[in-house]
């Protein structure tokens, strides 16, 4: 049966055109023939042309000249090009007629690039940073006000920070509270104080041993507003902070040195365990001999070994086992807070997000600070630390003269010299007790 279109025929097909070949090897390329256009009209009714057969295909015009032969015929120019078929010689590539070829894929263009991969990654970190800067600034403690302080000294140069370390157990449950030798005392006391002096000449950190002998000047009541007249009452100076907080105690410092204190930082038990295990612990070095208190809890060999939490509360609070007691022991705190504002600084804390972030979590929130104070001075004061603890700056305790019924006397010669020198901000030259 034929399957072709009525009209058509095998010798219309060819003999080989259209179906299987009798030969095993494939045809080869071969270029279209130009098609002749029909005389006018035809297929349109003209004289001598006829319509095809009904369902039939129209006579194909003849072909003229052989394969690939571009010559027209009877002088007639059918104004086509020669197709080829794909692989044919003089064949353009894929999709292309002759002399066709594809243009070439531009090069990257690395400068910019290099352009937006900076602008993108300098507009994270200005996000992040600025993110991070109004998280942290949020959490500060602001609780204490130096506006209520009165008679205050001048200002000197560089920068003055009371950093005092409280016995406040507040939140702390029971199970913490025998964790950490703290014991169950109600209120808080100061547990240790020092002034920071950050200046051009390098940082200075004085201890002020809580047994010293300090005059209760006069002061206003931070909660009552009223004023109270002082008597010359003299006690030890940790009893200021007991008897009227913070600003009290700023007033009894600034009344007895003549310094200017600038800003105001506190912590208690609880958030400095929690700040040491957030750094990773702290190493330090326990001197020979060791270390034991059943009171803090301290138990050291002698040696450099890394303190966590519990143990760096224990070593700073230790008093019992120390020759000196509460002159050794600033010593030690001293010792041990510059460590840890070391630890703090380092890029394994500062270029680690998860280390970076507990850390600031944990101290932040542990800190309680004055109105003032704001993020960059907090910055300021660890890296004042920092730098005390690798040996640009320097650590003492405040002149001691002797003692008066238990409580420490200050050299008022050298304490006087001691001032002077910090409020000109010049190099401390005065030794400690």
């Amino acid at each position: 049966m034929n399957d072709w279109p009525e009209g058509w025929s095998d010798d219309n097909r060819g003999n080989r055109y259209g179906r299987g070949s009798a030969s095993a090897q494939p045809e080869g390329a071969r270029s279209m023939r130009q098609v002749r256009r029909p005389a006018s009209g035809a297929y349109g009714g003209g004289p001598g042309q006829s319509a095809p057969p009904y369902g039939g295909v129209p006579q194909q015009p003849a072909y003229g000249g052989g394969y690939g032969d571009d010559t027209s015929v009877d002088g007639y120019d059918s104004g086509y090009n020669t197709g080829q078929v794909y692989g044919a010689p003089g064949g353009g590539g894929n999709g292309g007629g002759p002399g066709r070829t594809h243009e070439p894929r531009p090069a990257p263009n690395w400068r910019r690039r290099i352009k937006w991969t900076a602008i993108t990654v300098v507009t994270l970190l200005v996000v992040t940073s600025v993110g991070t800067y109004f998280w942290a600034d949020s959490k500060l403690n602001r609780e204490v006000d130096l506006s209520k302080v009165i008679d205050r000294p001048e200002a000197g140069e560089g920068t003055n920070y009371l950093i005092v370390g409280s016995d406040s157990r507040a939140g702390m449950s029971d199970e913490e509270k025998k964790k950490l030798h703290t014991g169950s005392a109600e209120g808080k006391r100061t547990d240790s104080m020092m002034i920071l002096h950050t200046g051009s000449n390098g940082d200075t950190l004085i201890s002020l041993p809580r047994d010293s002998d300090v005059e209760i000047p006069t002061f206003k009541g931070s909660e009552s507003g009223k004023t109270y007249q002082g008597t010359g009452r003299h006690v030890k100076l940790n009893a200021a902070y007991a008897e009227d907080g913070p600003e009290l105690l700023v007033r009894t410092v600034e009344f007895n040195t003549g310094l200017h204190i600038d800003h105001y930082v506190e912590i208690g038990f609880a958030g400095f365990a929690n700040i040491v295990d957030a750094v990773g612990g702290v190493e330090i070095t326990i001197p020979e001999g060791g270390m034991k208190d059943k009171k803090s809890g301290a138990d050291f060999e002698a040696g450099k070994q890394t303190l966590n939490g519990e143990q760096a509360l224990a070593f700073v609070r230790t008093r019992y086992a120390l020759k000196r007691s509460d002159l050794d022991r600033t010593k030690n705190q001293q010792k041990f807070l510059a460590a840890l504002a070391n630890q703090v600084a380092t890029p394994g804390t500062v270029l680690n997000p998860f280390k970076l972030y507990p850390t600031m979590g944990a101290g932040l929130d542990s800190l309680i600070v004055d109105k003032d104070m704001g993020l960059f001075d907090l910055a300021d004061m660890f890296w004042a630390m920092k730098s005390v603890n690798g040996g640009d700056g320097k650590s003492m305790n405040m002149p001691i003269s002797g003692s008066a019924g238990g409580n420490l006397v200050w050299d008022k010669a050298k304490v006087k010299k001691l001032v002077e020198e910090l409020k000109n901000d010049e190099k401390v030259t005065v030794s400690g007790g």
